[in-house]
């Protein structure tokens, strides 16, 4: 059965049997047990959980409409895929509230997940002379999205770990353990409702433990995409830069030998000007002596520029400790043979 109630705060508090604090709206994550009540806190969701009740707090301001009606009371009653449906109610109620936020959970991180490896693949483009801004604006908030999901799980981790580390608590979370006499005889004759809670507690616990693993390989796959970006924007700016210096290096060249035409541009007379070849032979030397220099830096700077080989290893170097193992079983093979003929010759 499902129904709403609007009640003060005061009332509400004294109804239940709790005090002021207990019913602090306040956005932590804490499951806590007072006068044989369950107090759950999953951030924005805040729910009070009984034997016979489970009560969600200023449920209107947080769209859970479609959650309390459609999945919740079938979950409660036994028609969903819990595992604790044929325990008390408490445990089902636990079981769905971590439900919800667990699958919460990781629909943010199924959201998060396709955009941003899609961002990554048209970033980490090796043909790529330039990194697209709105690309990168788009992959740091997915980036602090990824965080504050990180942020949660862990939170949520801790929350259980709490309660897996204290016995006590579990031990008080088994609501209809110390209400009802018939199920307390039950448990003490097989079926522990103790063991029941920390497997079930165990359970969520691993599935936020997968849920951070998945969040952690997202965020290593956006820092190694990094490096490669970075690499990537390195070897283009180095592609560059040889370029300049190859073209700096070519205007030397021709600045050089741009010496001989500008000497003979001298208002200077000689007998040279009067030969016609002399024009095409200057020419010829500045290109031809140009050239040869700057095939001559070209070649300078791609000894120092370009990585060294391996020192090469001379083959003398290579066969001479094989051949030494084979001098020597030689020469005990030859040892033991002449052994054996002389002790042959003195036994006949």
């Amino acid at each position: 059965n499902i129904f709403v109630i609007e009640k003060k705060k005061t009332e509400l508090y004294q109804e239940l049997g709790l005090q002021a604090r207990d019913l602090r709206f306040q956005h932590v994550m804490s499951i806590a047990t007072r006068n044989k009540r369950i107090i759950m806190r999953m951030e924005f969701l805040k729910a009070v959980i009984t034997p016979e009740f489970l009560l969600i707090l200023d449920y209107r301001n947080l769209s859970l409409e479609h959650w309390l009606l459609n999945e919740l009371a079938s979950q409660l009653a036994g028609e969903g895929q819990l595992v604790t449906y044929s325990l008390p109610f408490e445990f089902r109620a636990i079981e769905a509230i971590l439900q919800y936020w667990i699958s919460k959970l990781q629909g943010r991180l199924n959201t998060l997940q396709p955009q941003i490896l899609e961002t990554l693949e048209a970033l980490v483009d090796p043909k790529l002379l330039s990194v697209d801004r709105s690309k990168l604006h788009i992959l740091l908030q997915n980036g602090k999205s990824l965080s504050e999901l990180e942020t949660d799980v862990k939170v949520f981790k801790e929350t259980i770990l709490e309660i897996l580390d204290e016995e006590e608590v579990i031990e008080e979370l088994c609501l209809s353990k110390w209400t009802d006499p018939q199920v307390f005889e039950e448990s003490t004759s097989g079926i522990d409702h103790a063991e029941e809670m920390e497997l079930l507690l165990e359970n969520y616990y691993r599935q936020a433990e997968d849920l951070l693993n998945e969040a952690r390989e997202l965020r290593v796959l956006i820092d190694d995409s990094e490096s490669i970006i970075f690499i990537n924007l390195d070897s283009h700016r180095n592609v560059m830069m040889r370029l300049n210096l190859q073209l700096t290096m070519g205007t030397f060249s021709v600045s050089l030998f741009g010496l001989i035409g500008v000497a003979f541009g001298m208002n200077l007379e000689s007998s040279l000007e009067e030969d016609p070849r002399i024009f095409w032979l200057v020419t010829g030397i500045m290109f031809l002596g140009s050239g040869l220099i700057w095939r001559r830096l070209l070649s300078f700077l791609g000894r120092h520029l370009d990585p060294p080989l391996p020192p090469h290893v001379p083959a003398a170097l290579k066969k001479s400790q094989p051949a030494a193992g084979r001098v020597d079983i030689k020469t005990s093979l030859k040892g033991e043979t002449f052994g054996l003929s002389r002790s042959t010759l003195t036994n006949q």
